[in-house]
């Protein structure tokens, strides 16, 4: 084997990895995405500090790579046997992530999506510390994720405090 192939076949497993972790990640942003707001949402009552819409479509994205990266980092730094407990956690809070918009905005369920966003709180914060003991710059990835989930919550209460 030359010098070029042993890079090749390095190269492929982690291209591999990439594709599966962004492929996640990419899959609960779609899920997620289905549910937004409607013209329901202009209508209720919101507090002052309601960012516009537009800055949900710019922030997402970034979020979301952030997340398949640090997923990712950490496959490439534990392997999956490795970073079981990490990865897995990673996956559990996906779930938790692409549940939300749909009792958001799909159900309109405020009391309900602000009980199910403290628990993918959590559930961001224990992935974190888990990715972090593998590599913490994936760790670190994930601090403008709980920081803006943190917002959410925040915002998520307050429309259904106001609406209640």
């Amino acid at each position: 084997m030359n010098h070029s192939d042993a890079s090749t076949s390095r190269t492929a497993p982690a291209f591999v990895g990439l594709l599966v972790w962004g492929g996640l990640t990419a899959a609960a942003a779609l899920f997620g995405s289905q549910f937004q707001a409607g013209p329901w949402y202009d209508e209720i009552a919101k507090p002052s500090w309601t960012p516009p819409s537009a800055t949900f479509g710019i922030v997402w994205p970034i979020l979301y790579v952030l997340m398949a990266i640090a997923a990712w980092m950490v496959w490439r730094t534990s392997g999956f046997r490795g970073a079981t407990a990490a990865l897995s956690l990673y996956v559990v809070q996906l779930v938790l992530n692409a549940a939300w918009p749909w009792l958001f905005f799909g159900e309109q369920l405020f009391g309900v999506a602000f009980g199910e966003i403290v628990v993918l709180w959590f559930a961001i914060i224990g992935t974190i510390i888990l990715f972090w003991r593998h590599n913490k710059w994936a760790g670190m990835m994930l601090l403008p994720y709980i920081a803006w989930v943190t917002f959410a919550s925040a915002l998520n209460f307050t429309i259904w405090q106001l609406n209640a």
